[in-house]
C-alpha cells in the first residue's frame, strides 16, 4: 500500500517527548493503547511504553496512564490492574492502580502522586463517552495531568476523549513508541515506483474495508480480500451468504465496496471460485466445515469460514515487491486455516518484504518477519499519510488556542469527530 498524500513527512510539526525536558513534580498523562487481556497473552503495546515511563518517572514527573481494553459497546471493557502489575514488574518499581478516572477522587488522587510516582487510572472505555469523542469526558481527563504524553498507535486513529480529546484540551508531545511505529511504517508508504504491491485484508473491524479496501484498490497491483471484507465483497457481487458475518457496520462497508466495484481500479480483485462453510449459532462454529462453490451460495444457517486461494493470485503473492496483510483472512482460531496458510506461504518466498499489521493479526498468525501493533492506525497512516492524533498534535504546535480542563471549553475549538475514520470504532 501507498500513501495518496506524497512523501510529506508523517511526523513534520509533530512535537516529541524525547525532545522535551522533563521537569521534577510535573504532572503528566501518558494516553496509551494497553488493549491487552488480564491474561496478557501479548504484552507488547505495554512494552513499548517502558522507555518513556522510566524517563519521566526517573525525572520526577507523576504520571497518570490513561488507557482502554475492550469496548463499552459490546460490555468487553475490564479493569485494569493487570497492567498496573505487569508495569511493576517490568519498571522494578510500584505502579498503582486507581480503577477510577474522571471522578472528583480520580483528580485527588492524581493530584496526590508524588514526583517519580506512575498509576494506572481506570479504564477509559468504562465511559461511553470515550469512544464519542465526548469534549466534557474529555475535561474530566484533562485534569489528570499538566501535559500528555501520546502513545499507543494503535489507537492513532481514533478521535476519542483520551486521545485527540484531552490535546484540545494540553499541550501534548509523541511518545517514542508512536514515533517508532510511523517512523517503522513510513517506507511501505512510499515504496519505491514500479514494485508490485499486494494487500491482503480480513478480520472482522469495517476499517479494513472502508480505509483498506478503498485505498488498496487504487494504489496496489492485487487486493485479496478474506474475512468480513471477503464476505461484503461477495454480497456487493450479489451471492447469498447464508448466516456469514458482515461485520459491525454492514450498511456502510456495503455501500463502500460497491463504490470500489463501480470505480475504476488499479488492483486486481482476488474473488475466490470456493469458499469454505460450516453451520454457526450466531458467530460460534457449530459444526465441520466443507466447500461450496460461490455461485452456488451458502446455505443457510452456515456461514463462510475460509476460502481457497486461486493459484495465479499465489503466484502474485509470491512475486510481491511489497506486501501488506492486515487482518486474519480465515477463521484461524477455530481451525480454518486454508487460505491464511497459503497466503503466508506465498509470501514467506516473495521477493520483498511483507507486513502484518494489528495486534489480533500478529498474535493469530504464525509469522516471523516484520510486524506493527497497529491495524486501523497502519491503515490510515499508509492510505492518507497521517493520524487523528498526529494532526493533533500538530494543531497544538501550530498555536491553536485551548481550553484551561478548569475552565469553560474554547468556543474557537471544533467538537471532536466521532472517530476520524468517519465513525470507525476499533
Amino acid at each position: 500500500m501507498a500513501s495518496d498524500t506524497g512523501r510529506v513527512d508523517p511526523l513534520g510539526g509533530v512535537p516529541l517527548l524525547s525532545a522535551r525536558d522533563i521537569v521534577a513534580g510535573e504532572r503528566w498523562i501518558l494516553s496509551a493503547g494497553f488493549n491487552v487481556d488480564a491474561a496478557l497473552t501479548s504484552t507488547g503495546r505495554i512494552d513499548s511504553e517502558l522507555t518513556d515511563l522510566r524517563r519521566l518517572a526517573g525525572a520526577g514527573a507523576r504520571v497518570a496512564v490513561l488507557s482502554h481494553q475492550g469496548s463499552h459497546h459490546d460490555g468487553t471493557a475490564t479493569a485494569l490492574d493487570h497492567v498496573a502489575g505487569h508495569l511493576s514488574r517490568r519498571l522494578g518499581r510500584r505502579v498503582r492502580y486507581i480503577p477510577e478516572n474522571a471522578s472528583d477522587a480520580a483528580v485527588r488522587a492524581a493530584e496526590a502522586l508524588a514526583p517519580g510516582e506512575i498509576a494506572v487510572f481506570g479504564n477509559t472505555r468504562h465511559h461511553a463517552g470515550e469512544e464519542r469523542g465526548d469534549p466534557e469526558l474529555a475535561r474530566r481527563f484533562a485534569l489528570l495531568g499538566d501535559a500528555v504524553a501520546v502513545g499507543g498507535f494503535s489507537k492513532a486513529h481514533r478521535a476519542h476523549a483520551s486521545n485527540t480529546g484531552v490535546l484540545r484540551l494540553l499541550p501534548g508531545h509523541a511518545a517514542q513508541s508512536l514515533v517508532t511505529e510511523v517512523r517503522f511504517l513510513t517506507p511501505w508508504a512510499r515504496p519505491p515506483e514500479g514494485v508490485f504491491r499486494v494487500a491482503v485484508l480480513g478480520g472482522r473491524k469495517p476499517e479494513k474495508t472502508l480505509v483498506g479496501l478503498v485505498h488498496a484498490m487504487r494504489t496496489c497491483d492485487l487486493v485479496v480480500p478474506g474475512g468480513v471484507v471477503l464476505n461484503t465483497v461477495l454480497r456487493a457481487l450479489g451471492h447469498d451468504l447464508g448466516a456469514s458475518d458482515l461485520g459491525s457496520r454492514p450498511d456502510a462497508c456495503l455501500d463502500a465496496v460497491r463504490g470500489v466495484l463501480d470505480a475504476p481500479a488499479k488492483a486486481r480483485l482476488h474473488v475466490p471460485r470456493t469458499v469454505w462453510v460450516a453451520p454457526v449459532d450466531g458467530r460460534r462454529i457449530t459444526g465441520e466445515a466443507g466447500p461450496v462453490t460461490v455461485a452456488d451460495g451458502v446455505p443457510a444457517g452456515h456461514a463462510v469460514v475460509d476460502f481457497e486461494l486461486e493459484p495465479w493470485a499465489a503466484r502474485s503473492l509470491a512475486a510481491a515487491g511489497s506486501a501488506v496483510l492486515a487482518g486474519t483472512p480465515s477463521r484461524y482460531l477455530d481451525g480454518q486455516a486454508r487460505s491464511a496458510d497459503a497466503v503466508l506461504s506465498a509470501l514467506s518466498r516473495a521477493s520483498g518484504p511483507a507486513l502484518l499489521l494489528g495486534g489480533d493479526t500478529v498474535a493469530e498468525l504464525p509469522w516471523q518477519g516484520p510486524v506493527s501493533t497497529g491495524g486501523g492506525s497502519a491503515l490510515q497512516l499508509l492510505a492518507t499519510g497521517t493520524c487523528a492524533v498526529l494532526d493533533a498534535l500538530r494543531d497544538h504546535a501550530r498555536g491553536a488556542r485551548h481550553t484551561d480542563a478548569r475552565g469553560a471549553r474554547d468556543e474557537a475549538t471544533p467538537p471532536a469527530d466521532d472517530n476520524a475514520m468517519n465513525g470507525v470504532s476499533t
